[in-house]
């Protein structure tokens, strides 16, 4: 899986893998509501350069919610929540520009939602959404440390 990378379009709302220049795969995301910026606080999807920091919940069976990267339960289709949960698995991103170097404290992460009808607009407070299949499949295809491109 050398060689590997990821942009994410907040304009697109789409998430790409690359290997070398050929895209392997691509995925509709949400990213936040309040657009683009790195400051705490803001609930906003930070820009520029990235790696993958954690890979979490590997195994875990589609819906399991996480609070504190830890599985505490689990949602189902159709289950009526105000809650915003994050599910199935987590990329927990840290930032390696200046400006995005608070990332990883600010636990912006990619993962799975339970708001899975609103993918594809931007609609989160700060993490970039997918669909649970979709963050299952891309999980795999990806390993820490992997790089990756908000932009």
């Amino acid at each position: 899986m050398q060689g590997r990378r990821v942009e994410i379009s907040v304009a697109e709302q789409r998430l790409t893998l690359y290997q070398a220049d050929e895209a392997l795969c691509s995925y509709a995301v949400s990213t936040a509501r309040n657009g683009t910026g790195c400051e705490e606080g803001s609930f906003c999807t930070p820009l520029g350069a990235f790696r993958i920091h954690r890979k979490i919940g590997h195994g875990s069976p589609p819906g399991t919610i996480f609070r504190g990267r830890e599985a505490v339960g689990q949602w189902t289709l159709g289950e009526e929540t105000d809650d915003d949960l994050i599910l199935t698995r987590i990329l927990w991103l840290d930032g390696i520009d200046p400006d995005n170097g608070n990332t990883r404290e600010r636990y912006i992460y990619i993962h799975g939602t339970n708001q899975e009808d609103l993918i594809g607009t931007p609609v989160s407070h700060g993490c970039v959404r997918m669909r649970n299949a979709d963050i299952i499949e891309f999980f795999d295809e990806i390993d820490e440390g992997t790089c990756l491109r908000i932009v």
